[in-house]
């Protein structure tokens, strides 16, 4: 494991330099029965074990203490302490923190899901009341209409958690909605200080937004009347209105922590969640070495289902994040729903664009003088992106700012245009974020276009410059439009497969809406997020693949809730084969950033589809002792193993079964390197369980990827009994293609089995990969 390697000789120059002095937060796997029986707790004992290795005049500072998915502790270490408390021999491993990222009312209906449906899948689940999500996030704005809690019947009976008070967060905070909130902020600390108490609560309560915005998402009631500044006007309601929710809060103004992160899964399990939401992500790594992935293996080991976002990377390859088997990945789908503005210039053209502004807005039939901020004075290219005092008041004061897109926030651009004294703003795409648009509330009259647009209006200030007429533009604000097509489109920033440490494991999963999201909204900030923005919304429109994540975790609960006995890998199974890559118009779904057909490494299995979830037919089910099989065909050592999952492996049983694509996974993904070798060929074993009808024939229809040979045996599976398993063999063909040293080559098919009934489609994606 490269990073493995790199992170032990990093500890070992650091050891040897002048900088070994410096701490940082390292998570410390113990092993699970070692504790001598002359220390009365773990905690006692983890102690011992850190003053062994510190000075007698060095404090310890254990941050976390780790029982239910995990053993051990989190602790703050100089590198050359952890080198020497990883030779200690009751520790398995020393794993570096690292920090996560934020992936920053019609969609329930664009799903399919509607309280008028007494036959769907909200019918058959009640809602699913007696389930429980874990959100983790920055927490929760409690007093929101969408956590409330009539009609709700008690707390299920088996909840262990409990709802953590403060002066801000008191007793009345949680009711039979919201029916646990904890806090860990111990990580966050340790690396930043102590937090500023003015800016941020030591509580569960939310003083960013994304928490609450998530949690309602996943699990807020039905509300009405909701809209931003006047749009999106309708029914607010989260995919499973009547779930319970428990807020989580991991992340902090600086990120959210993995040593924190990891604390939350240990408190989620014990207190009997169903449901782990996860908007959070940061860099792949080993999956042993990576806190997400730890604690959601033994989170699937107790049968919770855990989702986190896919990441907001895109539109490049190999962008993807929580890349684990054992995680539904989710990517970023438009809804059939934008909120048009159109620029209109003074040469005639109009440009079209989106916003979300209802303030002061630009005289009707005026035009304003405009201008690019990249032409105003200063370096050129902090005043381009429009960032913090970089715009000159005498260039902008009174016209419309063209600010490019990226470094500082999209709405924050607007502020400094504001402050400045531009009277508006144009917010262009770069190259890299093409013709993808996202909706903000700005402060002050702005639109955001495309990359192309952009350029367009660029050009046309140029040449204007060169004539006697100079540039003029202004914007005018279309509202809220319904029924768009096409839709769903794959979100241009939803990040992008392949999938970095496994590529024979196909990623993300699937897309769920993730653009201009509406969703309950804190008191604490504006719909803007910029910090002079004092406007009061009950709710707020966001995006990112933050957004899809929680439709997931709503809409997995809804399914374990009408099928108890389902695994969270046959809640998965059912969400990937039922899913759709066909839109509004009957053509596959597009890609945003650049209106070509989308992928598989778009958009996985496809866009989630969650009525026909509910009666998929078969599933791909997977027990833990498979995903010990694919780490050990992974090649991770006995050692690393342990780490993740707690267990011993076996790994001789596993080298049998075959390699890495054997996992019993929903999706295909078979990856060739060319040795040399012209003709290649691999085979992939699954098997799927009949959930469906007692008496079924399954027959198999295959798409093959241009330029290869698929067979499936048996072409045909007879099912006598519900819960009866069958197993099937796909062989791969494929001839070498061209390709310079290091390039790759992918291309794509499906395979469906259908009993006329039911379509189980997998989707299937062969690679071939020129060695350097």
């Amino acid at each position: 494991m490269p990073f493995f390697i790199f992170f032990f000789l990093s500890l070992l120059s650091l050891a040897s330099s002048a900088s070994r002095d410096h701490q940082k937060t390292f998570i410390v796997r113990v092993q699970n029965d070692a504790k001598p029986s002359v220390f009365t707790t773990h905690n006692h004992w983890y102690q011992s074990s850190l003053s062994s290795v510190l000075s007698p005049s060095t404090p310890t500072q254990l941050l976390h203490v780790y029982d239910t998915v995990f053993h051990g502790f989190s602790a703050k270490l100089t590198p050359t302490q952890a080198l020497k408390l990883q030779t200690l021999p009751h520790v398995v491993a020393v794993i570096p923190e690292q920090v996560r990222r934020l992936h920053t009312t019609r969609s329930p209906q664009f799903l399919g899901l509607k309280t008028t449906d007494s036959a769907g899948l909200l019918k058959e689940s009640d809602f699913g009341s007696d389930l429980v999500i874990g959100v983790f996030d920055t927490g929760i704005w409690p007093e929101r209409q969408s956590f409330n809690d009539r009609d709700l019947g008690p707390v299920p009976s088996k909840w262990k958690g409990q709802c953590v008070t403060t002066n801000d967060f008191t007793p009345g905070s949680c009711n039979r909605k919201l029916i646990g909130a904890r806090f860990f902020c111990n990580g966050y600390e340790a690396t930043n200080g102590k937090m500023n108490e003015t800016s941020e609560f030591r509580s569960p309560r939310d003083s960013d937004g994304h928490g609450t915005h998530t949690a309602s998402i996943a699990a807020g009631r039905y509300v009405f009347p909701a809209s931003t500044l006047g749009y999106a006007k309708g029914v607010a309601a989260g995919m499973a209105p009547k779930a319970r929710l428990a807020a989580y809060k991991v992340c902090w103004s600086a990120g959210c922590f993995d040593s924190d992160i990891l604390a939350a899964f240990d408190a989620a399990v014990a207190d009997g969640v169903d449901v782990i939401s996860l908007s959070v992500g940061g860099v792949v790594v080993p999956y042993h070495l990576d806190a997400i992935a730890i604690g959601a293996f033994s989170a699937a080991d107790k049968g919770i289902f855990v989702s986190a976002s896919a990441g907001n990377g895109g539109p490049g390859g190999l962008t993807v994040t929580n890349v684990a088997p054992w995680v539904a990945t989710i990517g970023a789908g438009t809804i059939d729903r934008d909120f048009p503005a159109e620029v209109k210039l003074g040469n005639g053209k109009v440009v079209p664009g989106v916003s979300i502004y209802n303030g002061p807005g630009l005289s009707p039939g005026r035009m304003y003088p405009l201008v690019y901020a990249g032409t105003g004075g200063g370096d050129g290219y902090t005043s381009s992106l429009c960032l913090e005092g970089s715009l000159d008041p005498e260039f902008v004061k009174g016209k419309i700012v063209v600010c490019d897109r990226g470094i500082n926030s999209r709405a924050a651009k607007g502020e400094v245009v504001k402050k400045a004294g531009g009277i508006g703003m144009i917010l262009a795409n770069g190259a890299f974020d093409g013709e993808g648009l996202v909706a903000d509330c700005h402060v002050l009259p702005a639109a955001s276009v495309g990359a192309s647009n952009g350029d367009e209006i660029r050009g046309y200030i140029d040449s204007a410059s060169k004539s006697k007429s100079p540039a003029t533009a202004t914007i005018v604000f279309k509202g809220t439009r319904l029924g768009v097509q096409p839709a769903p489109v794959v979100a241009s920033f939803s990040a992008r497969g392949p999938n970095p440490q496994t590529p024979e494991i196909l990623k993300p999963d699937m897309i769920a809406p993730g653009l201009n999201i509406l969703a309950a909204w804190p008191d604490k900030g504006g719909p803007s997020g910029v910090s002079s923005d004092n406007r009061k919304t009950e709710f707020n429109i966001l995006s990112g693949t933050s957004m899809a994540c929680p439709h997931v975790s709503g809409l997995a609960a809804l399914l374990k809730a009408a099928h108890p006995e389902w695994s969270p890998a046959a809640v998965k199974s059912a969400l990937m084969t039922t899913a759709y890559t066909v839109d509004n118009r009957g053509e596959t779904m597009i890609d945003e950033s650049n209106g070509n057909t989308s992928t598989l490494l778009d958009f996985g299995s496809g866009h989630v589809h969650p009525t026909k979830a509910m009666d998929p037919g078969l599933v791909y089910d997977i027990t833990t002792m498979d995903y010990i099989d694919f780490l050990c065909n992974s090649n991770y050592t006995i050692n690393n193993i342990k780490v993740l999952t707690r267990k011993t492996a076996d790994c001789s049983g596993a080298k049998r079964a075959g390699h890495v694509g054997n996992l019993n996974y929903p999706s295909f993904s078979a990856v060739f390197q060319q040795y040399g070798k012209h003709n290649m060929s691999t085979h992939l074993i699954r098997q799927v369980t009949n959930v469906g009808d007692p008496n079924s024939v399954y027959k198999v229809s295959i798409n093959p990827p241009s330029g290869t040979v698929v067979t499936v045996e048996p072409q045909e599976l007879v099912f006598r009994r519900v819960g009866q398993k069958l197993n099937f063999l796909v062989r791969v063909q494929a001839a070498a293609v061209k390709l310079s040293p290091g390039g790759t080559s992918s291309k794509t098919g499906s395979i469906v089995w259908s009993d006329g009934k039911h379509n189980v489609t997998s989707p299937l994606i062969v690679t071939m990969q020129q060695p350097l």
